[in-house]
């Protein structure tokens, strides 16, 4: 009898501890569980993103009202800003609207309305109607001569570095925006240029947005396949070019 109650004891306490290794396991299990998903996650931050960015869309636009802009973020806002870019493009480039007859012909429209309006008004005893003062606040357009300013002197440092022949990538990279940029010209005017560029600010980086995990992997297959193209075409061309009599005549 006394046996059997060893033995009934010794199998409680083994049931006990499979359980309690059990437990274990499964905590081990959910611990292996959340750093596979740590990991996971891990990963999935270093995905390839265009441009190299590391950053969200928002902040990549510079933030702030612009870039709820580009991105839609205020429907009514970024309709009615490329409301108002199609309709000068139709009247300038469709119409065949010059500039200075459009700003004369608003102002003539906008001064009859108001000069019979308030002639009516003080007919019928009414207050004539309220002009509110029209000014341009100067800080707004200062920071924006700034901003320009800033950008045009980065600008023309930046073709300074490509001129000075230490960067033949950057040099033919230039080269090659320059030459696609004067194709596009020789098809259209400035102005509507300025449109496709401004109805592509509006449509690229919100599509961008929203589909970036279908996009960034074929980006990610093409800059492969440019490198690929590229370091051949410095294994064969680039390479032979004698870069060096140049480098010992500016020293």
């Amino acid at each position: 009898m006394a046996e059997h109650h060893r033995d009934d004891g010794d199998s409680l306490v083994d049931k006990i501890s499979e359980k309690i290794r059990g437990h274990g396991d499964d905590s081990s299990s959910d611990s292996d569980d959340d750093g596979a998903r740590a990991a996971a996650s891990e990963v999935k931050n270093k995905v390839f993103r265009l441009f190299g960015r590391e950053r969200p869309v928002h902040t990549v636009l510079g933030g702030g009202k612009p870039a709820d802009l580009l991105l839609w973020r205020d429907k009514k806002i970024s309709a009615g800003a490329l409301g108002v870019a199609t309709v000068i493009w139709i009247l300038f480039e469709l119409v065949q609207y010059h500039l200075l007859t459009l700003v004369c012909h608003i102002l003539i429209l906008a001064l009859a309305i108001l000069f019979l309006w308030s002639n009516t008004n003080s007919f019928i005893n009414k207050s004539p109607p309220r002009i509110p003062d029209i000014s341009i606040p100067e800080k707004p357009v200062l920071e924006f001569a700034s901003v320009l300013t800033v950008e045009i002197n980065r600008s023309f440092a930046l073709l300074r570095e490509i001129a000075s022949g230490r960067d033949l990538k950057k040099f033919l990279m230039a080269i090659a925006g320059f030459w696609v940029l004067s194709v596009v010209g020789s098809w259209c005017n400035f102005l509507t240029l300025f449109y496709i560029v401004f109805l592509l600010l509006h449509t690229v980086p919100v599509l961008y947005d929203k589909h970036q995990d279908k996009v960034d992997p074929l980006a990610e297959k093409a800059s492969i396949e440019l490198k690929k193209h590229y370091s051949v075409l410095d294994a064969k061309v680039l390479s032979k070019i004698p870069r060096g009599l140049l480098k010992d005549k500016r020293a």
